[in-house]
Formats: structure tokens, sequence, C-alpha cells
């Protein structure tokens, strides 16, 4: 007797599958509704949170009620509208509290490294120098190094001239007088014009390039990561021999080191000025 196909069965609505299902489309809704109405800022109608996460008016309601019971979201009764709640707050200041851009940048870094065979850097803005959080080194032989806390200038630097670049003419105007613009090479910037000068490109190219201003011999391509808030919290850099990193190199490892900063800076929940 030939075998009967098998037939097709229809998943039981009370199976521990489906309920699964049902359950993760449930805060796949809300959630939908949270970032709605966090992106909002100025409060939504019932209505409106609806339309704009394709549910019903019904639907919406029963999960904004649920976000609501958590202190997720907040009714003003008054208005009929929804606003983004406390507890939104205590949990983004969680990740805020927890994060590590050192770790977090990383992966980024050893992928920066592949793709360019230098030296990657990380560093941070301190007391008007940069300092070195963290480096992973070029493989060959001759190769860039600077010892994590390590300081650098800022004008004649690859992430001292990115960071320089994220301040605006009255914050620079302020910054630059205070501090010498000394010379550490002969190809060291080291009028305030000049700076300026090479701010501005900077600023149009999104990325800093320190051509043999810090140290003989050596080039160095930067560019800014961003904090929630829009201001620099660190910056990122390529940085090797004049002799591998040429000229024609600038441009197109300069589009990579500000691609893995957009990286990072996204990954930190950070954004770039307006």
């Amino acid at each position: 007797m030939p075998l009967a196909p098998r037939r097709a069965t229809r998943p039981n609505a009370r199976t521990p599958a489906a309920r699964n299902d049902g359950h993760v489309q449930s805060l796949n809704r809300a959630i939908a509704i949270l970032n709605r109405v966090a992106e909002a800022g100025d409060g939504l109608a019932l209505t409106d949170i609806a339309r704009d996460v394709k549910l019903s008016t019904s639907t919406a309601h029963r999960l904004l009620t649920t976000l609501q019971a958590q202190r997720y979201v907040r009714f003003d009764a008054a208005h009929k509208l929804w606003y983004v709640g406390v507890q939104a707050f205590i949990a983004g200041n969680g990740f805020l509290k927890s994060r590590d851009i050192v770790e977090i940048a990383r992966p980024h870094m050893r992928r920066l490294r592949e793709e360019t065979g230098e030296t990657v850097n990380l560093a941070v803005i301190e007391k008007g120098e940069a300092v070195y959080l963290a480096q992973l080194e070029s493989r060959e032989m001759m190769r860039t190094f600077a010892r994590p806390g390590n300081r650098v200038a800022l004008h004649c630097s690859g992430v001292g001239k990115a960071y320089l670049a994220t301040l605006n003419d009255v914050d620079l105007a302020k910054y630059l007088p205070r501090n010498s613009l000394e010379a550490l090479t002969g190809r060291t910037i080291t009028t305030l014009d000049a700076l300026r000068t090479e701010i501005r490109r900077i600023r149009k190219a999104g990325f800093a390039l320190d051509d043999e201003e810090q140290a003989s011999g050596v080039r160095c391509i930067a560019s800014v990561i961003y904090n929630e808030s829009g201001e620099p919290a660190c910056a990122l850099s390529v940085s090797g021999p004049a002799t591998r990193l040429t000229a024609d190199h600038v441009q197109t490892w300069g589009t990579k080191v500000k691609s893995a900063a957009g990286a990072i800076t996204s990954e930190i929940g950070g954004h770039a000025p307006e």
C-alpha cells in the first residue's frame, strides 16, 4: 500500500510556539509605540500613535496602558496626549553608565587596521591635549607607537585637529589664544590664520590630517566620535610612516576612518551635531 502524503496541519493557537510568537509581536509593537512617542517629544494623541505604528486604536491603547503601568510612557489627561516616561530615561541612563567606548570601538579598530595595515588609535581630549586611550599596532616591522596615556598637542596631531574642527568659531577663538602653536617639525602649523584655514578644510572633508606635523616621517588621519549630546567624545585615527601612508591614500583612508568613527558614534548612542 502506497504511503499517503502527510497532511499539513495548522499550528494550534495554544502551542508554546504560537504563544511565543504572540509575545514577540506584542513586544515589537510596544517598542514601536515607545520609539514613536520618544521621537515626538511634544506629545502624541492616541489616534496619531495608532496611525504612525499601523495599529488599531484599541491595540495601541492597550499597549500604551501597559507601558504606562511600568512608567515608560505617561498620559496627560488634560490635553489627551502621551509622552515618554521617566522609566525610559532610567533605562537609557543605565546604558550610558555601562557602556565602555574602548570595548565598543575595538572591533571597528581591528577592522580598520586590517583594511589599512596601519596602527589605529583612540584618543580623548583632556585639559587642552589629546590623550591616547587605546591602540592597535600595525603588524608591519616599521610602525607608529603611542602608549595609552601619552599626550599630544592638539594643533599638530590628527586627533587634536579633528577635535578643534568641532568647535564653533566663538569657542575656537577662546581656545586658540591660550595655547601656543609650538613647532614640533618643519611642517607644524604655527599661525592662527593657517590653523583656521586647516580647520575649514577638516570640516568640509570630515577628517583631519597630521601631515608630518607632530613627527617627521609620520602621517595620521583622524575623525571624531560623538556622544549622545552631539559633542565630541573621543577621536579615532590611523597612523603610519609617510612612505606607506602616502598622499594617494589620504582620501581613501580618510573616508574609511570617518565611516568607522560614524559607526562607533551610532553604537554608543551618539550623533553628529546638526
